[in-house]
């Protein structure tokens, strides 16, 4: 599929057509940017093996966008990199660079500077509209050259994603096709929505001609039944596509991994096929690393995602085929062997045993060398410090008035920790933080108190996109007895300049702190690191975000891609926050689970 003279032609009438010959879509979800960039070739070439010809991906806003005004497009974000392998592999691309992206991804994509505007999002305000349109200049001048019609792979693209299940704001849907058609995008464009009638309704274009397509992952008879019911009442003759066929699931912190049988996955994906086309969600899930999970969004509690998406899909978290892949491939050469496959491709891991502790710091310690602090009479939110991720630390002083005293924290979100004078005092959670935390002091003694804040991720769908709890740290103050304190330090710890941790401070027990381990690898491998001794907290490696760790499960270790490491020295850093470490630590071929019973909230 090498740029030619003869150009390609893609149509949707009464079935998708290439050159005018009917064509079936296999794709399978690949997120670019869940996967490190020397792995993308062999993530694309197993979809490949399958039979499958197209791959489909988001594209994360809040990474190509981090700061207002400043974008990215290399390196891991080299979106065109990616599309030019799929082509080079003879894959054609889906693409949904809709501003909102859900996929379990912190804040859905949308980057969390927005969220400092005087806009509302997801609809056709047009301070939201203009923010996305600048944006679209930039992703859309890189995407254009890739469509079909110009010689490159993308088929179509996505206006909105599941919009029906948030809003049934029209313009805005208009809106944001207007922006695509005005930057040159010329490809036919579609929405993706639940495929009942009350979603198909709000969330689709159906009326101006735009293609719809539905998202499921089972009972593909009646779920399509109850789309073509859709269609027929608007007179449309539309093939069927499910562009998010769910293959498996992702988890949360304290819930039971979620897994599917393969060979019943690869009965539902034949049904589907039978009818229609599919997107297999996900083909390949990857790793939210840094800060980047997501959050569900369950009445008044947020409940953050893991760090792995493996999703129980047909490649495993570091790209390997899966019992499920086995299945679907097998399915495929049965009962659709006009799809030729090929062999897959493995990668190997690694282990590591006993990797000794070098040298650690307390966070308190290091805090000058890692952060400026901000000063303000009240505690300010993250957002307004220009930090969207990561931690910020409150730090202000006070006297006592009585042997015992009652302090607050007033609105503040996800996680608190306060220290008196570097003492842990209490950790509080979303529904605690504002509880009473009674301190023993010294009367008219002198005290400094530290409250370090963990964004644990934004909710990546729903109406609580538009909730105050998704601006972090602290809101509305901390008050001592009756009364709101004054003169606050704000240290923000977005954690993005782990080379300027200072080993050479001091450290405490029971303080949060960092520590570094020092190991040599002669050929880097995939690989896990173990964090099940640990408490809670981050890890990084080579100076590159793992992504959050915590001993509740159900996964207790951090992938380590083996293009992170080098050939010779390596240093893991843990950050930890429980005063939980240890002394060695190890790297193994598999990750670590924790076995959890009971249910998924």
């Amino acid at each position: 599929m090498s740029k030619s003279k003869n150009m390609t032609r893609f149509e949707i009438r009464d079935d998708f057509y290439l050159d005018g010959k009917s064509f079936k879509i296999l794709s399978g979800a690949i997120h670019y940017f869940r996967i490190p960039p020397e792995d993308w070739y062999h993530s694309l070439y197993n979809l490949k093996a399958l039979g499958f010809n197209t791959v489909e991906t988001y594209v994360a806003w809040n990474l190509h966008e981090p700061r207002e005004g400043e974008f990215r497009f290399e390196g891991a974000l080299d979106l065109e990199r990616f599309l030019q392998t799929a082509q080079d592999l003879g894959l054609y691309a889906i693409v949904r660079p809709s501003p909102f992206i859900c996929a379990e991804w912190e804040f859905g994509g949308l980057p969390a500077w927005l969220l400092t505007k005087d806009m509302r999002l997801r609809s056709s305000d047009p301070a939201y509209i203009e923010a996305v349109g600048r944006y679209y200049d930039q992703l859309l001048s890189r995407l254009v050259p890739h469509l079909l019609d110009k010689g490159g792979n993308i088929l179509m693209m996505q206006v909105e994603n599941e919009y029906g299940s948030y809003g049934e704001d029209k313009a805005y849907l208009r809106a944001i096709r207007q922006l695509m058609e005005e930057r040159g995008v010329t490809c036919p464009l579609f929405t993706s929505d639940g495929p009942w009638r009350a979603t198909l309704k709000a969330g689709t274009l159906i009326e101006d001609d735009l293609f719809v397509t539905g998202n499921f992952g089972s009972k593909a008879p009646y779920n399509f039944s109850q789309m073509q019911e859709f269609f027929d009442e608007h007179g449309k003759k539309w093939p069927l596509m499910c562009m998010e066929f769910w293959d498996g699931w992702f988890n949360r912190w304290k819930e039971p991994i979620i897994t599917r049988d393969p060979k019943e996955l690869a009965d539902a994906v034949r049904e589907v096929l039978e009818q229609g086309s599919i997107n297999l969600y996900m083909f390949h899930g990857g790793t939210n690393f840094g800060f980047m999970n997501g959050c569900s969004a369950r009445g008044t509690l947020d409940l953050p995602q893991v760090t792995s998406y493996d999703y129980d899909a047909l490649l495993d978290e570091e790209g390997n085929p899966t019992a499920k892949y086995l299945a679907v491939k097998k399915m495929m050469a049965t009962h659709f062997p006009e799809y030729p496959q090929l062999e897959p491709l493995y990668k190997e891991s690694m282990e590591l045993d006993a990797i000794p502790l070098v040298e650690k710091v307390s966070l308190f310690e290091t805090l000058d060398s890692l952060s400026s602090p901000v000063e303000s009479l009240y505690p300010k939110k993250m957002e307004e410090l220009g930090q969207s991720y990561g931690y910020l630390l409150y730090r202000t002083e006070t006297s006592w008035d009585a042997e015992e005293e009652r302090l607050r924290i007033i609105d503040g979100r996800d996680r608190a920790q306060l220290y008196v004078d570097g003492q842990w005092v209490k950790t509080q959670y979303q529904t605690e933080i504002g509880e009473d935390i009674f301190y023993q002091g010294e009367k008219k003694a002198l005290s400094r108190l530290d409250i370090l804040v963990e964004n644990m991720g934004r909710v990546n769908y729903g109406h609580k996109f538009l909730a105050d709890t998704q601006r972090k740290g602290i809101r509305t103050g901390v008050c001592k007895d009756l009364h709101f304190l004054l003169n606050w330090k704000h240290y923000p710890l977005p954690l993005d300049n782990p080379e300027k941790i200072d080993f050479s401070k001091g450290w405490t027990e029971g303080q949060p702190a960092f520590y570094a381990y020092d190991f040599t690898v002669q050929e880097p491998k995939d690989t896990y690191l173990d964090l099940s001794e640990f408490g809670k907290g981050v890890a990084f490696v080579n100076g590159q975000n793992l992504g959050r760790f915590w001993n509740v499960g159900p996964t207790l270790s951090l992938y380590i891609p083996h293009s992170y490491l080098k050939e010779g020295d390596n240093r893991i850093i843990i950050f930890e926050t429980e005063g939980q470490y240890r002394e060695e630590i190890y790297l193994t071929r598999k990750p670590t689970l924790k076995h959890i019973k009971g249910e998924n909230l």
